[in-house]
């Protein structure tokens, strides 16, 4: 029974590989080293910008009709994790919900995520944000306003926690990380 286990997920994941290779072509951009679990997740490919070794775990759901999603170098996403790019109109009279095509201009805004971000399981991104550097985004988090950069945020709606340095451990993250790119 063990064997059988090991195999089926061994299995799963040159499967997951052999997909993601094929599949990050239909990216807006994608960097190198990026993995992501195509088969069970649903992307909006032609508005995602991935930039190198990005982690996307199982289940994802990224999605924004007409803006961009765009991700940094060194991120990471948990499973379950949503980034919703847009509302619906709501607003028409006389039509249901469902069958107003038109968007408004307020409906879609571009969602960024800076390098070196971590976002927890089963979080969710709203229109509008920008992940900071560095942030990290707690699991279960609704984040429906920008993060500035180091912070940690939880909660729904998402609020700063704490901050993961100092000011000045920042400046010497930051030049330490320069070094490891040069």
């Amino acid at each position: 029974m063990k064997f059988l286990s090991f195999f089926l997920s061994f299995i799963v994941k040159i499967f997951n590989r052999i997909s993601c290779v094929i599949m990050r072509s239909r990216f807006r951009e994608c960097g190198s080293g990026c993995l992501f679990f195509s088969v069970n997740s649903h992307f909006s490919y032609a508005t995602i910008s991935l930039g190198k070794d990005v982690y996307i775990g199982p289940n994802a759901n990224f999605s924004s009709a007409e803006e961009t999603i765009t991700i940094g170098d060194k991120v990471m996403f948990g499973p379950d994790v949503m980034i919703i790019g847009g509302d619906h109109n709501i607003s028409q009279l006389g039509k249901y919900m469902h069958d107003v095509k038109e968007k408004l201009p307020q409906n879609d805004a571009p969602i960024v995520i800076c390098d070196d971000v971590w976002v927890g399981a089963r979080s969710i991104i709203l229109k509008g944000v920008t992940l900071g550097e560095g942030c990290v985004v707690a699991a279960g988090s609704i984040v429906t306003k920008s993060v500035p950069p180091y912070a940690i945020v939880k909660g729904s709606p998402a609020v700063v926690y704490k901050y993961r340095f100092t000011k000045e451990e920042i400046e010497i993250h930051r030049k330490m990380i320069q070094n490891q790119k040069s």
